[in-house]
């Protein structure tokens, strides 16, 4: 859902709660002791993260929408239950552990691997193409007041250096390579 003012803030917030409802719609799998911790990663990465991450490709990811987004996966470490310490006692998962479960892979990941596939899509595109044309056009305005700072290009460049990847332009020429380089993103820890 758009809002009239566009801002992303509020459709991640949507998002989020999203995320919550397709969790308790399906909170019995998901508390099952049936059910295996790869199989509720498996469901997880079917059932909640498609719903938290829909049109996240288009994004401007700021650090207040990464916290609440991390914090909403933490708050999936019900799903894996609680852990059993050598004395006996039941204790929740640490952040560590989710980490482990997820193997790396972690909600900000999988939205910035979306936006760099994104971004080679668009960059394969011919010139007269529409996408291009929005790509290559500029405001005549200034930003208004409280706007972000950066735009989505900015930051998804940004996660391309980071990457040390050099002339990206010619790498996303070639379809093969520039997949080899988004599958990169979820090893990547700092990104």
């Amino acid at each position: 859902m758009r809002h009239t003012d566009n801002s992303i803030e509020e459709e991640i917030k949507e998002r989020i709660a999203a995320g919550n409802r397709a969790y308790h719609v399906h909170k019995k799998l998901f508390t099952s002791k049936l059910i295996s911790q790869n199989v509720k990663l498996k469901l997880y990465n079917m059932l909640i993260r498609p719903t938290v991450t829909y049109t996240s490709e288009i994004w401007v990811l700021k650090e207040n929408m990464i916290n609440k987004l991390m914090t909403f996966e933490r708050k999936m470490r019900k799903i894996y239950g609680p852990t059993r310490t050598e004395d006996g006692y039941w204790r929740i998962k640490t952040n560590q552990e989710i980490n482990n479960i997820l193997k790396g892979q972690n909600t900000i990941g999988f939205i910035k691997k979306q936006r760099l596939n994104w971004l080679g899509h668009g960059e394969c595109m011919a010139e007269d193409n529409t996408v291009q044309r929005i790509k290559k056009w500029k405001a005549m305005s200034k930003r208004p007041i409280g706007r972000s700072k950066t735009c989505w290009e900015d930051g998804v460049l940004e996660d391309i250096k980071n990457m040390n990847v050099h002339n990206w332009k010619k790498v996303a020429q070639n379809r093969d390579s520039w997949k080899k380089l988004v599958e990169q993103v979820r090893t990547l820890s700092r990104l």
